[in-house]
């Protein structure tokens, strides 16, 4: 996988129209984006057309495209973005414990890939305001329900849904507005 100075690299070169730097990093992420967008919809076909998507919308907006992170995150958020809308779309419901159970062979590109969306999240978590960073962990961490949130704080399950509804709002405004069409 390439480093951060690379991709800076990479991303200049793209600005300015350069093909075989398109296509370069095209082939360093094409499969592993594939896999990444598999493991949430088990469908190859629409797998390998959202990652089409990701990296035509990249190349038709290469002039004024901005990356808040790094190009291999953003690349993946919009992945996982792609992934979850279709789930949504499609109403079938998954579970991110469903998920864990899933049996891929995913190499440890994949491993790297997940715990950096993961920590993208966690660093999100950390700017949210205490109580509501307190009830979200709760929620998404402890996997306790809203009624046992409120019970174990003393608050009202209204006051919890209300926490973890400003707490995702709030991440997805951290992973930043080119994300925002995707959710």
């Amino acid at each position: 996988m390439m480093g951060q100075l690379d991709e800076i690299l990479l991303l200049k070169l793209i600005k300015q129209g350069d093909e075989l730097a398109f296509k370069h990093l095209f082939y360093e992420y094409v499969d592993s984006l594939e896999r990444f967008i598999m493991y949430y919809i088990h469908d190859k076909e629409k797998a390998q057309e959202f990652v089409l998507d990701i990296f035509t919308y990249l190349w038709e907006h290469r002039e004024t495209f901005e990356i808040r992170l790094t190009l291999k995150a953003y690349l993946f958020q919009s992945a996982k973005n792609k992934a979850f809308t279709y789930i949504r779309d499609k109403k079938e419901s998954y579970y991110l414990e469903d998920l864990s159970s899933l049996d891929l062979e995913a190499g440890e590109d994949f491993e790297l890939e997940v715990q950096e969306l993961h920590r993208l999240i966690q660093e999100a978590v950390t700017f949210l305001p205490d109580r509501c960073k307190d009830i979200f962990k709760k929620s998404r961490e402890e996997q306790l329900t809203n009624k046992e949130i409120a019970q174990q704080l003393n608050i009202s399950e209204k006051t919890v849904e209300k926490q973890i509804t400003i707490a995702l709002k709030r991440i997805k405004a951290f992973l930043g507005d080119s994300y925002s069409y995707l959710w």
